[in-house]
């Protein structure tokens, strides 16, 4: 008997003990976190997700990094190649005269190879001095030359050849399989054929953005967008650089869920799901679904009394995924770079935790 009441008395105050005891968790109880928000002093805010709130959370300000670094549409142009200055161009003159200018008796052709057209625009030419040829199609500057040469050689017939220079070509700088400076085949090469003539964008870069720099300006468009937007796919000038680089937004995934990280944007857009299903889903055995929680920082200026912005800097979305409401709602909401994205521990986890420490205490008490 003793010894029985021995047993009972450490069982009763093992469970006391652990009444009083603070339980491990791995994620934070919802509850816990949302009761904060409704104190005095609080220094966030609550927001609930829901057909009656998504409209309204979906016009507040974008917070972290964003992709819309402003874009140029798609302006068509020529087909064909223009005459640059610092091009270089090789000029061949035919003559049949015996008394050429030009050429010795005994030949039909001279060459003039490797002609930089000057900064002003103009080749020189012996016996007429110079010719414009700068913003011709090297056809037009062809006709050009013969017609000035028809004044002082009328039976000459003159060929061109032109190789582009700095200001006839563009570089491809980097996140492609062959980076380089391209020649600019004609006044209509865009973006995307600019792109695919370097191979393509380079393996492993997540969501790829193109960068375009242009007189000192650097416009950025996703790759996705221009693919989707032919209108979007801006014609290339001389001088012009692009380069791919991976999507550098990210949010933190925390909590009860499959994995705890931080992830990339692998998209454009992403909404609470696709975040969820990033990250592995929900642990079935810990998480509450009921308790997703985006916290999200905004900035001072954005801080509204009325429903057009956040009421505080600090704001905690909270999705229910247990509703039809709730999942739709959560389908919409848009995830913004550097969110932490919070699943919370079910208060069931909890109990059961407690449970198995009493069980492991009963198995204890039985071997004393």
């Amino acid at each position: 008997m003793p010894a029985l009441l021995c047993r009972f008395g450490f069982i009763l105050a093992l469970a006391f003990g652990l009444a009083a005891c603070q339980v491990p968790q791995g994620a934070p109880e919802a509850q816990r976190i949302l009761s904060e928000a409704e104190e005095e002093e609080s220094t966030f805010a609550v927001q609930y997700v829901s057909r009656d709130t998504i409209d309204t959370i979906k016009a507040w300000p974008l917070t972290g990094r964003s992709n819309n670094r402003g874009w140029i549409k798609r302006s068509r142009g020529p087909g064909d190649q223009i005459i640059e200055p610092g091009d270089m161009v090789d000029i061949s003159v035919w003559d049949n005269e015996p008394n050429s200018l030009l050429i010795a008796p005994a030949q039909k052709v001279v060459s003039l190879n490797a002609m930089r057209v000057s900064q002003s625009g103009t080749i020189f030419m012996p016996y007429v001095d110079e010719i414009y040829v700068a913003k011709m199609t090297p056809d037009r500057a062809r006709q050009a030359i013969q017609e000035r040469m028809a004044s002082v050689i009328p039976s000459a017939q003159v060929q061109l050849s032109h190789t582009s220079g700095r200001k006839s070509t563009v570089d491809l700088v980097s996140g492609t399989q062959k980076p380089g400076n391209y020649p600019l085949p004609d006044r209509d090469f865009t973006v995307t054929a600019l792109i695919a003539m370097g191979g393509g964008v380079a393996s492993g870069i997540e969501n790829p953005q193109i960068r375009l720099m242009r007189e000192g300006k650097l416009y950025g468009v996703a790759l996705e967008t221009l693919l989707d937007n032919p209108a979007l796919d801006t014609t290339l000038r001389g001088g012009d650089k692009v380069y791919v680089e991976k999507d550098e937004r990210y949010f933190l995934a925390l909590g009860a869920a499959g994995r705890e990280a931080q992830i990339p944007f692998p998209q454009e857009r992403i909404s609470a799901l696709d975040a969820l299903s990033l990250v592995g889903g929900l642990n079935d055995t810990r998480a509450d679904p009921k308790g997703i929680l985006i916290l999200r920082n905004y900035s001072a200026s954005d801080v509204r009394i009325d429903d057009a912005g956040p009421s505080k800097e600090r704001m905690v979305f909270a999705v229910d995924l247990t509703s039809g409401d709730g999942l739709f709602s959560a389908g919409e909401f848009q995830i913004h770079d550097g969110d932490l994205v919070l699943v919370t521990e079910s208060a069931l986890t909890t109990t059961e935790t407690i449970m198995r420490l009493v069980g492991s205490a009963l198995g204890v008490s039985k071997r004393l």
